[in-house]
């Protein structure tokens, strides 16, 4: 089984994608992870993201469609996978539909979760991460210690430069004008179901298990 997770950046995408892989046992693919260890570790492929997710913009088709195939390859997606955060355009879609049929698989559903955009600019202008061991806190819900200094390893509280106000909005407009549209690709083909995504974590996720588990019985009936 493959699902595909859409949704504005900071909609819950990551979270809920962690908790569906652990119940339906699949692979779990985030991108977003992906680039930043990337960009982390200097590799020519972060340095190549690394201007695009400053500012907010999307990384190339090409570049994104290479990692996916790359992961797909290894024997730990032979089960199916979560894709958290991709495909963002119609041509990743197109490139995801011809890298699954080569693997003889295909997309079974497109999960779209739907938060305002001003709760999403609230929830990720409030985010902070440890710069040492990525651990995550919240000026609101999980405030960091005063000294600035993670709890778990002892460093640096920072927040990204994709979290910033500015970024986010623009962020948000890039995914309005070019992922949308996924929506009505996914619809046409039957696959697209919507979530509310205001709501508790663990409303979001028993919506989510209920539609897949809805179409895995659909499916068995066919």
């Amino acid at each position: 089984m493959n699902l595909t997770l859409l949704g504005g950046p900071g909609a819950g995408k990551g979270t809920q994608a962690k908790r569906l892989l652990e119940k339906y046992r699949l692979l779990h693919i985030s991108t977003g992870d992906i680039l930043r260890q990337a960009i982390k570790d200097g590799t020519p492929l972060g340095l190549q993201a690394e201007r695009y997710l400053k500012s907010g913009e999307l990384v190339p088709d090409a570049i994104m469609l290479g990692i996916i195939e790359e992961r797909l390859a290894q024997p730990d997606a032979a089960a199916g996978a979560i894709f958290d955060g991709f495909p963002r355009t119609l041509p990743q879609a197109d490139g995801l539909e011809a890298l699954l049929r080569k693997r003889k698989s295909r997309l079974n559903l497109c999960l779209s979760l739907e938060v305002p955009d001003e709760l999403i600019i609230k929830r990720l202008s409030s985010r902070r991460i440890c710069n040492q061991c990525g651990a995550d806190y919240n000026v609101i819900s999980n405030p960091p210690p005063a000294d600035g200094k993670c709890l778990k390893c002892g460093g640096q509280i920072i927040q990204r430069a994709d979290d910033f106000e500015e970024t986010i909005r623009n962020r948000l407009a890039v995914y309005r004008r070019q992922t949308k549209p996924l929506q009505d690709y996914y619809s046409g083909r039957g696959l697209l179901r919507v979530v509310d995504g205001n709501q508790t974590v663990d409303d979001i996720f028993a919506k989510l298990c209920q539609t897949i588990d809805d179409h895995l019985k659909e499916s068995a009936g066919n």
